[in-house]
């Protein structure tokens, strides 16, 4: 089986498509959820949230990466910017950043949600993922990327691991600056 990591871009939408199916991933979200204030997301419906992903996705530079095994799509990881996830950065979420001014600072990166198709889940993806996202930042100018995991799981099942587990991003070199709610730290890698 060969695995590819690729920034998403506009000619690999049908594979993004693919991968997030009819419903969208995670009740129609599309990976919007950090994206759009609240009242646009209670506004919005799944075919909404996919017409906003998309724009944003031809808009460019690529909001994430894929991860294809034998050129389908199995993975996906919503990396850049924080400014272009500004719901990760209000203050009220375990998210916020450090420094109020890192919400605008281009080189100060997030990575803030995965969707791995479930007969890939349990496979190491999102370690893989996030190497090639630490990657993807430094090519891009990140002097840091963070992320905001969760702690514990039952399952690899679980939807609240749409944020990743806090494993992972040690096992990549993440370090724990503040946990501001319990078990979901803000991490960080020095690119």
């Amino acid at each position: 089986m060969k695995l590819t990591i690729e920034p998403l871009t506009v000619d690999l939408w049908p594979a993004f498509e693919d991968l997030f199916g009819k419903q969208g991933a995670c009740y129609g979200c599309w990976c919007t959820h950090f994206r759009l204030p609240p009242a646009q997301r209670r506004e919005n419906d799944r075919v909404h949230n996919k017409e906003f992903i998309k724009a944003r996705i031809e808009s460019g530079p690529p909001p994430g990466l894929l991860a294809f095994e034998d050129d389908i799509a199995t993975g996906w990881m919503q990396i850049g910017p924080r400014a272009d996830v500004p719901e990760w950065n209000n203050a009220g979420r375990g998210s916020a950043p450090l420094e109020p001014e890192e919400a605008a600072d281009p080189s100060v990166w997030a990575i803030s949600c995965f969707f791995i198709r479930n007969k890939a889940r349990g496979k190491g993806l999102t370690h893989r993922l996030v190497g090639a996202g630490v990657e993807f930042a430094r090519k891009n100018g990140a002097r840091f990327v963070e992320a905001c995991p969760m702690n514990q799981s039952k399952d690899s099942r679980s939807l609240g691991l749409f944020v990743g587990s806090t494993r992972v991003f040690e096992k990549a070199g993440f370090s724990q600056m503040i946990e501001r709610k319990p078990g979901r730290p803000l991490m960080r890698f020095v690119v």
